[in-house]
């Protein structure tokens, strides 16, 4: 059983594997789960590594692979049509495919498992995993990866307010805003989608 921090770790190596064709070195993992250690995230991998979930090359400097995956390049499925979720639509056969490599891999982008039930309304639910791209700035209202403190990483919806402070909203009406002064809040990332598995 990985722990919250191996299965994040895991989520972002596959993610980078499946974008880019080739494993971050350590200094992208820690900044990719949102930790300052490179040391912290080497006991992840090797964690991973014992676990018998990557596989290592030795000598190469990005030789972290996929167990059973050595060479991935992406994947694509066919897109046969429209489903409605609302009232029914005429079955009509398509024939294009959807990759899935091109939906949500890209630049500076990675995956991350979701734990909690913060953002239920906006369908991410607790288990999905989230696509994030890469970045220190976001539009107000935008879902964000923010790591407050330089310690605990969060997915909710950004906000700005006066007097240089930021509020981090849920959403899930049970739950109460956070608001941070903007020195304690860094933006990591920004969502770009959600996967989910049933």
């Amino acid at each position: 059983m990985l722990t919250q921090a191996q299965q994040r770790t895991l989520d972002f190596i596959q993610a980078r594997i499946l974008r880019d064709g080739t494993a971050p070195t350590y200094a992208e993992i820690a900044r990719g789960i949102g930790i300052r250690s490179q040391g912290t995230a080497h006991r992840y991998v090797k964690a991973l590594l014992q676990a018998g979930y990557l596989q290592h090359d030795e000598g190469s400097h990005r030789g972290l692979r996929l167990v059973d995956q050595p060479h991935s390049s992406g994947v694509s499925i066919p897109l046969l049509g429209r489903i409605a979720a609302g009232q029914p639509i005429e079955a009509i056969s398509g024939h294009d495919t959807i990759n899935i490599n091109q939906m949500f891999g890209g630049e500076n982008r990675y995956a991350l498992t979701v734990s909690g039930d913060s953002m239920i309304e906006l369908g991410i639910l607790d288990g999905d995993t989230v696509v994030i791209e890469a970045c220190d700035a976001a539009a107000p209202n935008s879902v964000v990866v923010a790591l407050i403190d330089n310690y605990e990483a969060t997915l909710k919806i950004y906000r700005p307010l006066s007097h240089r402070r930021i509020e981090l909203i849920p959403a899930n009406r049970n739950l109460q805003p956070m608001v941070y002064s903007a020195d304690r809040v860094q933006i990591q990332g920004v969502l770009v989608g959600t996967l989910r598995t049933y």
